[in-house]
């Protein structure tokens, strides 16, 4: 993985919005197909494309294929392995969205009215097992796009088996270990098809740090010995992957509301370093967690591992000015050293094909002031 030895490198969470085009021949969950499958194919093959094109023209350094062959960061899984299926269950009264959803009920029952109902959770009820064709179609549609383009590096995201492997899902094997090593089992074969390829692979753990207000109920330990679990699942799933290959993503969950109950950096910043990951991606405009930034000067960053700051946020549309994120920057590289930081964003802008937290257009223009941003930050650091 590139460091920011030059100048300083941009980067971005990996999820973005789908264009318009993609939007029209994709059919909504459980409707039929709108259009025989090679258009279809053709469109998503299109939109990667057009996807790159901007990134690079922009001038972000390390860029994805904007997840557009998922159907969701999370639920596209359940699309590539069987041994899952869908069961009605009550809501929990927190939901991943935590004690917020108590506390602010008035509010989530006005903007989020499905949290409050019956909905469909999948349990895990035979063998795990993974099937590589759709994996096998992004990296090629990928490889594609990025003919001719000029960047520093490539990535692509995957989810993290801690975001797979909930509580209460596992039906079907012996114990709770069992199940989470058959995910991790499951998802390897994804995690080493990226790297194969020559890609840097991205894990997504969004989940790792949602379920804190869930499991923490009885007590702190219980969530923190859940967190470890996990993330020991994930070394055992990335065996045989070079560290400075992956990049470890963890955010407090992309959904617009209070977010007051998120659990703290400071809390499981030693847990999370123990992912066999270089770089480490984390919120960091986030109103709720801007001022983290101060963990970093009492937790020593580990001479192998990077930062990869959210200096944009798909938290508000407003568009960050470039001297804001140049600000950000800087706050992270006088702490750890501007090698050791490459500006990010906090989260994926389009959790799904149809999941939008700002405008396209604005989005885009976020992405041209985290690189002016950046560039601004490289005159004040490399002076």
């Amino acid at each position: 993985m590139k460091r920011s030895s030059e100048r300083m490198l941009t980067t971005h969470v990996g999820s973005l919005p789908r264009p318009q085009a993609f939007l029209d021949v994709t059919p909504r969950p459980g409707e039929p197909a709108v259009v025989d499958d090679a258009t279809w194919q053709a469109a998503l093959r299109a939109a990667i494309t057009e996807a790159v094109q901007q990134q690079a023209e922009i001038g972000v350094d390390v860029i994805s294929d904007g997840e557009f062959g998922k159907s969701n960061w999370q639920a596209y899984i359940m699309e590539r392995v069987s041994g899952f299926e869908g069961r009605p269950v009550q809501p929990h009264k927190w939901s991943y969205i935590g004690r917020d959803l108590e506390t602010f009920a008035d509010f989530y029952k006005e903007t989020r009215p499905e949290l409050f109902r019956l909905r469909t959770r999948w349990v895990c009820t035979a063998p795990i097992e993974y099937d590589d064709a759709q994996i096998r179609r992004d990296i090629g549609n990928f490889k594609a796009a990025l003919d001719g383009v000029h960047i520093e590096e490539a990535f692509m995201p995957v989810i993290a088996p801690g975001s797979v492997a909930l509580e209460d899902e596992n039906l079907y094997y012996a114990n709770d270990a069992a199940y989470v090593q058959a995910v991790a089992d499951a998802l390897k074969h994804e995690y080493h098809a990226i790297i194969d390829a020559g890609f840097l692979l991205q894990v997504d753990d969004a989940i790792l740090a949602n379920v804190h207000d869930l499991l923490s109920v009885d007590g702190e330990a219980n969530y923190l010995r859940w967190a470890e679990s996990r993330i020991e699942a994930l070394n055992y799933a990335l065996e045989g992957i070079p560290p400075e290959k992956v990049r470890y993503h963890l955010c407090w969950g992309s959904w617009h509301g209070p977010h007051t109950s998120d659990v703290p950096l400071r809390t499981i910043v030693n847990i999370i370093l123990k992912a066999r990951a270089q770089a480490l991606s984390f919120e960091a405009a986030n109103p709720r967690h801007e001022h983290e930034f101060a963990v970093w000067e009492d937790v020593k960053l580990p001479d192998d591992k990077l930062l990869l700051p959210g200096v944009i946020t798909h938290r508000t549309p407003v568009v960050e000015h470039p001297d804001v994120v140049k600000m950000r920057i800087l706050r992270y590289a006088t702490i750890v050293g501007r090698e050791n930081v490459i500006a990010s964003s906090d989260c994926g802008f389009a959790q799904g094909t149809r999941t939008l937290r700002v405008h396209p257009s604005i989005v885009w223009a976020k992405l041209e002031s985290l690189v002016e941003g950046a560039r601004r930050a490289t005159r004040e650091l490399w002076s």
